[in-house]
């Protein structure tokens, strides 16, 4: 079965710091979605610049998560602990999730 990439682009709230994400994202998030059965790997990614230029990058933070299996993903995501989870990244955040198909 083929891996589904999953890109979440976000930036934070107002008042929330990249402190706290950050801690939030290594303490909770990371372990917690790592530790699903669907879940190939999941990465979180500070955007440092945009390549050639002196502009601020669009987004703060990039989310890579690679789904080894949708339907399992689904059932897992719907738990009270990923429930949970999920609210807690959107108090911290405003994402954007981008379901991807490889080319070629």
């Amino acid at each position: 079965m083929a891996v589904t990439r999953i890109v979440a682009l976000f930036n934070l709230k107002p008042g929330v710091t990249a402190a706290d994400y950050e801690a939030w994202a290594k303490e909770r998030d990371l372990p917690t979605v790592n530790g699903l059965a669907s879940i190939d790997k999941f990465e979180v990614f500070r955007s440092a610049a945009l390549l050639g230029t002196e502009a601020p990058p669009p987004y703060q933070y990039v989310e890579i998560i690679d789904v080894a299996d949708m339907d399992a993903f689904g059932g897992e995501v719907a738990s009270e602990t990923m429930q949970a989870i999920a609210a807690e990244f959107q108090a911290l955040a405003d994402p954007i999730f981008i379901v991807t198909d490889k080319v070629g």
